[in-house]
């Protein structure tokens, strides 16, 4: 019951570094364009997130059961996965690095995984069609619905002058920002749901994998808190350093990623807000000029996405490791 509850507390702690390390994802352009105010704009972020949270639970059922054999999960594993998780999202934090809390947990939970009962223990079939599809894909979908949606807006408005133009999306841009906003919630915050479920599964709480409606709750709240503590190392790396922004740039990509993360997450498909926010935010940069895209920043951001499913997966495996260690000494 002590390393139970231990999982839930740091599963907490995970939702909560979740929230504050993508709190950029949702208010990032709207900041940066003067939309929003950075407090008001966290504290919409904050709410929109905890309503979106609770919406649904689809893509919880997928990390709970459809990436490894919930059969041979121990405790061991799902506390292993969850400090590899946390340990990324804290350095790619300090960093100011955009990468993927969603990845890090998935890298965290395979290397877990195959480190307590190799390759048979992982669903390979559900790893590639829920995270390294997704991967590539919600990317790629975003930028090019972004620069669709932009492309689109341009010819709407390309006979306007500039001020009256950005005075409108500015005016628009709250709106596309509470979308991303409970966009995140809905998709991300049931990724914990799903560990914790996994936890109870594991441990006998619960005897058929189901998500029970504390977990929402509590799940729905730390995400929330920590998206209310703001994350302004990566707010400033999207904002400004990606490409610059004018509040209709804010608005296409906003609205293209949300709606990306709003179709993966009806069909229960756990996508990465970070990659598809990013993505959008390039593909609104391409529609001015290649050049406009500041693709030196951008190419970091690309190295830290494909460090991060290896990365979390080395820790959680060698967190794992060294738990069993301690267990056989004591």
């Amino acid at each position: 019951m002590v390393l139970l509850v231990a999982i839930i507390v740091l599963a907490l702690v995970f939702d909560y570094t979740n929230g504050f390390h993508d709190t950029a994802n949702a208010i990032a352009t709207s900041v940066s364009t003067r939309a929003l105010s950075p407090r008001v704009a966290v504290m919409m972020a904050a709410g929109l997130n905890l309503v979106g949270a609770l919406v649904s639970t689809s893509v919880a059922m997928t990390v709970g059961e459809g990436l490894v054999d919930t059969a041979l999960v121990s405790m061991q594993v799902v506390l292993a996965a969850l400090v590899g998780a946390v340990v990324w999202n804290f350095v790619t934090w300090y960093l100011g690095i955009p990468s993927s809390s969603s990845h890090a947990l998935f890298g965290g939970l395979i290397g877990a995984m195959l480190a307590s009962a190799g390759g048979g223990g992982v669903i390979w079939s559900g790893v590639v069609e829920k995270i390294v599809l997704p991967m590539v894909g919600s990317p790629l979908v975003g930028f090019v619905a972004a620069w669709a949606l932009m492309t689109g807006l341009i010819w709407l408005v390309h006979k306007r002058q500039q001020a009256p133009v950005n005075r409108w999306f500015r005016r628009l841009q709250p709106i596309s920002a509470g979308f991303m906003a409970f966009s995140h919630g809905a998709n991300d915050a049931q990724k914990t749901m799903g560990i914790i479920a996994l936890a109870l599964f594991a441990s006998g709480q619960i005897e058929t994998f189901t998500i029970p409606l504390w977990v929402k709750i509590v799940c729905a709240v730390a995400m929330a808190a920590g998206t209310y503590s703001g994350g302004w190392r990566i707010i400033h790396t999207l904002g400004s350093r990606v490409i610059k922004l004018d509040p209709i740039h804010g608005f296409a990509a906003e609205t293209a990623a949300a709606t990306v993360i709003q179709a993966a997450t009806h069909f229960g498909i756990p996508v990465s807000t970070t990659h598809t926010i990013t993505a959008a935010i390039m593909g609104v940069g391409s529609t001015q000029r290649l050049s406009a895209v500041r693709w030196g920043v951008a190419g970091n951001i690309v190295s830290a996405w494909l460090l991060t499913l290896p990365a979390a997966g080395l820790v959680g495996a060698g967190v794992y490791l060294a738990v069993e260690a301690v267990g056989s000494l004591c």
